[in-house]
């Protein structure tokens, strides 16, 4: 992917107006458009239709969350709606993945749809040790996110929503490199952290592994969203540089030390 196509801008506003007005500014820029609960419940289903028949990927960011059966049903409508990306929680279990995964399976198959990908939350960016334990969960963070990731594979999800501090051990949990890993609470050196307590900055997320990084307010608050968002291109595309070129050095030390 170009380092464009990583970046996915959340359209976190409050009515379609301003959703398509920020779609028609930016989507020569960015790669995908994440509708959330904020928009999907001003606006509903026809944003995203909307978005999709103008050219653009969207990312139903609505975190289904339910027994089996509903969110299976839910992840049916997903995808016929043609999103590219839409997630589900994985504290709802392996069985509620598992059906999800299967349902999207077969009705894109019996409807020819293009299939989209199905991602598992495992805690959210905002959540911290000590909300842990308030809820009751004694592990870290980052144990409870490799628990969560393995179990979304193992239930036949293409990849997760965490944050990029979880990283490591997301790809210590799951080895199969297709996949995906999606993270939000990205911010730039200068930013607002906000609500969300464990971030990274773009270019931190994308050498750390990232396929996708979510963004919203650094850029929907910048004075120039455009440039705002031409600029974390610009670091994605950078350390995708860095990495590549770190990965071809090694490669040669490798075949050196074999020689």
């Amino acid at each position: 992917m170009d380092a464009k196509d990583k970046l996915i801008v959340a359209l976190d506003v409050e009515n379609a107006n301003q959703a398509l007005k920020l779609f028609d500014s930016l989507h020569d820029s960015v790669g995908m458009f994440k509708i959330g609960i904020q928009l999907f419940t001003a606006a509903g289903p026809e944003i995203v239709q909307q978005i999709v028949s103008r050219g653009g990927r969207v990312f139903l960011d609505l975190k289904y969350h339910d027994i089996p059966n509903t969110v299976a049903m839910a992840a049916i409508e997903a995808t016929r709606l043609g999103v590219s990306l839409f997630n589900i929680h994985a504290a709802g279990g392996h069985e509620m993945m598992k059906r999800t995964a299967n349902a999207v399976a077969e009705v894109a198959t019996r409807e020819n749809l293009a299939k989209p990908k199905v991602l598992a939350v495992t805690l959210l960016t905002s959540i911290d040790q000590e909300t842990l334990n308030q809820i009751g969960i004694d592990d870290v963070p980052k144990i409870a996110v490799g628990r969560l990731a393995k179990l979304a594979r193992e239930s036949g999800l293409n990849g997760v929503v965490a944050s990029a501090q979880e990283i490591e051990i997301i790809s210590e949990s799951v080895s199969q490199p297709d996949f995906l890993i999606v993270t939000p609470g990205i911010r730039s050196a200068t930013d607002a952290a906000h609500d969300q307590r464990r971030t990274m900055t773009a270019g931190e997320a994308i050498r750390a592994g990232a396929d996708y990084l979510v963004i919203g307010r650094p850029i929907l608050e910048a004075a120039d969203p455009v440039r705002a968002a031409q600029d974390f291109v610009n670091e994605i595309d950078e350390a995708l540089r860095t990495t590549a070129g770190q990965s071809e050095f090694a490669e040669q030390s490798r075949s050196q030390s074999v020689q």
